[in-house]
């Protein structure tokens, strides 16, 4: 039985702000952090409101216990993921990705740019609340820095992982609505340099998010889905709030599943290396599994979480990996789910196949899903994980995963029921041979969590 964490979620920390992650909150969580490290730590955010605010708190914690600060901003999760990698000790990220805007976030990174590992968040929770970080001497406190030139850098090396030329001869007509999130930093220049005819949705900085919610889920993309249709373009293209996933639009105005997107940059990345191991997690879709069957790849599974995932892929040396959810990561480029060089691969995949969105999409292995979420207390979350399990084990016959919730293994399917780490609420997702298959075991799913929760 892993131990129970006190603050730290799927990754990072996340909470409304400024009633529970506080300045001061934000400040001695810092600071246990920088006990830790007690190194050069780079530290970026979001476009939230709270962020400027959290950002200096973060500073002046990691300061205080005798880190050195490097400022890099306001920039996309991946950015600050690819700086840490490449330049510096640590990392601390303020975001709340997807979550409305009353929430967010704080994320940490090792050395590598991928979120720490558990025995290190415990070890930040035990100070936090059991002792007290390091306070460095007055002549001991940390220097602060600045880079101003990581977005550049970061675009720049997005541009030498694709072939440019071949995007730009096919002249690729693009829509992109980041969400008034951190990708607009990123996303209208690098698609510009790939020589594409673009037109922005939501493309100015607000933490209010006025366009849409920052989740790139359907219903939040009306006005993007209706643009492709409207100028006849080829791809539209969403980021949620820190630009580490892409969902895409069809030139017919569809909306692209993030597993469809997995599935199809997994294909190409197999194709173009002969194979290789790729790491997802246990709410994949099973297209995954076939389409690295017949490219000479192998699939690793882990819990949910793309932190996880990555640090997979370093441990295996993994070519490719990724979620359900959009997020794809490149680990020769990013330890993290990366909306740059996802949106360069897949413009560079319809340019090079010289085939539409959607007849690409077509041609991957078929599979229906489905995805459900119902409210559940944080307090209630593994007494109903436990209960669930139990009923599926006595009353069914059927196969069951505990990787990550409970992964229930039917003849026609599989579903998936399992707490956010996020946020007080249970997901389940489902995906069978048929629609209607897919929407009933969602349903069973929600219905086992409505009865155990009460």
């Amino acid at each position: 039985m892993s131990v129970k964490k006190r603050l730290f979620g799927t990754f990072g920390v996340r909470r409304t702000a400024n009633d529970v992650l506080t300045p001061e909150f934000a400040s001695r969580l810092a600071a246990c952090y920088g006990t830790l490290i007690q190194g050069k730590v780079a530290v970026g955010g979001d476009t939230r409101t709270t962020s400027p605010m959290l950002m200096e708190a973060v500073k002046a914690g990691l300061l205080s216990s005798g880190c050195d600060v490097v400022e890099l901003g306001t920039l996309p999760t991946p950015a600050v993921q690819f700086a840490v990698r490449n330049y510096y000790d640590g990392g601390i990220i303020i975001t709340a990705s997807h979550n409305p805007p009353k929430y967010n976030g704080i994320k940490f990174l090792d050395e590598f740019g991928i979120g720490i590992p558990d025995d290190m968040e415990l070890a930040i929770e035990e100070m936090y609340f059991d002792s007290e970080p390091k306070r460095a001497k007055w002549d001991e406190i940390g220097k602060i820095y600045t880079n101003e030139n990581i977005i550049r850098e970061y675009i720049d090396r997005v541009l030498e992982n694709v072939d440019v030329e071949a995007i730009r001869a096919a002249d690729l007509k693009v829509v992109v609505d980041c969400g008034s999130g951190a990708g607009c930093y990123t996303a209208p220049y690098l698609i510009k340099e790939l020589g594409c005819q673009l037109t922005t949705l939501n493309c100015q900085p607000d933490g209010f998010f006025p366009g849409r919610d920052p989740e790139p889920i359907e219903e939040n993309l009306s006005e993007l889905i209706s643009t492709v249709k409207e100028l006849n373009a080829d791809i539209g293209l969403a980021h949620d709030g820190d630009a580490d996933r892409t969902i895409c639009i069809d030139e017919k105005g569809n909306f692209v599943l993030g597993d469809k997107t997995f599935s199809l940059v997994e294909k190409q990345m197999l194709k173009e290396n002969n194979g290789g191991i790729i790491v997802t997690t246990v709410a994949t879709s099973q297209a995954i599994y076939d389409i690295a069957e017949e490219h000479n790849g192998e699939v690793i599974a882990t819990a949910v979480g793309d932190l996880l995932v990555a640090r997979a892929l370093k441990d295996n040396n993994g070519l490719f990996g990724g979620e359900e959810n959009g997020g794809l990561i490149f680990p020769d480029f990013v330890y993290g789910r990366d909306a740059a060089m996802t949106v360069a691969k897949i413009l560079e995949i319809i340019a090079k196949e010289k085939k539409p969105l959607s007849e690409l999409v077509s041609e991957l292995p078929v599979y229906y899903s489905k995805k459900m979420k119902i409210e559940c207390s944080d307090d209630l979350k593994d007494e109903v994980m436990d209960k669930i399990a139990n009923e599926i084990k006595t009353t069914t016959e059927f196969q069951i995963d505990t990787t990550d919730g409970v992964k229930i293994l039917k003849d026609d399917g599989w579903v998936i029921i399992r707490p956010s780490g996020t946020e007080p609420i249970f997901r389940c997702f489902a995906e069978s041979d048929s629609q209607e298959k897919a929407d009933e075991m969602t349903e069973w799913g929600i219905g086992l969590v409505e009865k155990f929760k009460g």
